[in-house]
């Protein structure tokens, strides 16, 4: 595949919709997470949730390593644990280009997920593997980056981003 569905733009319905638990991972979804990594790479972004494809389903991809290819697929990620230690990173999103925001989250977490292969799987994220893991996780709620940011902080970057 060289190609993959265009991200969705801010403020499409399927960025703010729950995305749907998958029940397995089928042949279906493993094509899905192929076009996501694929989307991913050509951001180049670390990270990616299926509605910012416009594909309503709990689904993510992220790869936060140096040499890229390391992509952890994930289906219905949760957060079990989160450190008390914050890390602040600039956030940006294909699906509202041009505008980021700084934005705190914990510095790590523990995330069960269905892995690649179907079986539920729990993993420590740390840094920025575990910053996009949470972004992720966060489009799959229906949330974007900047709704973690206060009114005021919030109604200028929708504005400027308007603007774009």
């Amino acid at each position: 595949m060289t190609t993959h569905r265009p991200y969705v733009p801010w403020p499409h319905p399927v960025l703010r919709t729950p995305a749907a638990q998958i029940d397995a991972v089928t042949d279906e979804v493993r094509a899905i997470w192929d076009e996501m990594v694929l989307a991913m790479e050509n951001m180049p972004g670390v990270g990616l949730a299926a509605p910012q494809l416009g594909i309503g389903l709990a689904l993510a991809v992220v790869d936060a390593s140096e040499a890229r290819g390391q992509a952890v697929r994930m289906a219905n990620p949760q957060v079990l644990h989160a450190s008390a230690t914050l890390r602040d990173h600039e956030e940006g999103s294909p699906n509202l280009p041009g505008v980021w925001a700084r934005i705190s989250r914990p510095r790590a977490v523990t995330v069960r997920f269905l892995n690649a292969e179907g079986v539920t799987e729990e993993r420590d994220f740390v840094g920025l593997w575990a910053t996009s893991v949470q972004h992720q996780i966060d489009h799959l709620a229906g949330k974007m980056f900047f709704d973690r940011l206060g009114r005021m902080k919030r109604d200028i970057l929708l504005r400027k981003a308007r603007k774009l």
